[in-house]
């Protein structure tokens, strides 16, 4: 419960009363759009736009329909929904396949407004509800499979299950029957589930475990010194690689031998990996040598792992590196 005195005066005008009421569950509401939007640009934006209409709107809520958390819940939904929306008329990109140089990659059928997400800022515990785990309901292969549900599935689905809200606060965000909620929640499990990859992989090692760090460390050293085996040697016989914002990757570990060859053979090139964390898994800003040694920010990437090996890696560009405090350039060594 909000206190009083606090709530009364934020509906008296005072924005520092608000502020101290609302920002405790800024982050949090970030997550949440993060999930719904795929993209932590357009998150921020939601949520923005979620504290400006909740300050317009103080006057007018009351502890006797619902919490201030739930309150907020409810704006920062109908505002995603709102941008779920928007987003399907935005204008299909053209995209030329042919400047690709050898092997031709194939599409791909992911978002191509996925954005990678910075572990440190996941602090928010499921609700007593949840059935998925905070990681797993952050990885890139969930928020990916949110993306392609339809929004108000979508919506239910985080709601109940990732944040364990019960069904009539869910219903009453969505301002629909209990019904028709859970009957949207049943979709969206079965859809959900029909997109679950059978792959038979093992699962991957427990995050900072470490037998997830000698896999990373691995990683980064056949990266870096251009040692094609011993990357080959990590990948799974089903290894992919994604490319968003572009919809195209490369599947299967010859595929992708024939790109991690190509990154290797070009002339002079070394690279250097920082290593971080985003969506729960392992991940690098990638940096390039140039002139004087300096080394520029080339792309960032996210392992995907199965048991002791790498089944899929997500490729983003370095415009992403400041979400996780990574600068565009490393000095010369």
């Amino acid at each position: 419960m909000v206190t009083a005195d606090l709530l009364s005066r934020a509906r008296a005008g005072d924005g520092e009363a608000f502020r101290e009421l609302a920002e405790s569950h800024r982050r949090e509401l970030q997550v949440y759009c993060y999930r719904m939007l795929g993209s932590i640009a357009d998150a921020e934006d939601a949520v923005q736009e979620t504290m400006l209409a909740a300050w317009q709107g103080i006057g007018g809520f009351t502890e006797q329909r619902a919490s201030l958390r739930t309150w907020l819940y409810k704006i920062a939904t109908n505002r995603c929904l709102n941008a779920r929306r928007a987003a399907r008329r935005r204008p299909v990109r053209e995209w030329d396949v042919s400047r690709f140089e050898a092997p031709v990659p194939t599409p791909r059928d992911e978002p191509i407004w996925l954005q990678p997400f910075p572990d440190a800022l996941l602090d928010v515990p499921p609700g007593p509800e949840a059935r998925f785990e905070q990681i797993e309901a952050i990885s890139l292969a969930f928020v990916t499979a949110l993306q392609l549900l339809p929004p108000f599935q979508v919506a239910v689905l985080i709601l109940r299950d990732v944040l364990g809200f019960h069904a009539n606060e869910v219903a009453d965000m969505l301002e629909v029957t209990v019904q028709s909620a859970n009957s949207a929640l049943k979709r969206a499990r079965a859809s959900l589930q029909r997109r679950q990859p059978a792959t038979g992989h093992q699962p991957p090692p427990t995050a900072g475990s470490p037998a997830e760090d000698a896999i990373v460390a691995k990683f980064a050293r056949a990266w870096e010194s251009a040692d094609l085996d011993a990357l080959v040697a990590l990948l799974t016989d089903d290894v992919f690689i994604a490319m968003p914002p572009e919809p195209f990757g490369y599947e299967g570990r010859d595929l992708v031998t024939r790109y991690c060859t190509r990154q290797f053979a070009a002339a002079g090139r070394t690279y250097a990996l920082v290593p971080t964390r985003a969506n729960g898994q392992p991940a690098f800003g990638l940096y390039l040598r140039g002139p004087a040694g300096i080394r520029h920010a080339a792309a960032f990437y996210v392992l995907t792992l199965a048991g002791d090996q790498i089944c899929g890696m997500t490729r983003f560009e370095a415009s992403v590196l400041p979400w996780f405090g990574l600068p565009r350039s490393l000095p010369g060594r």
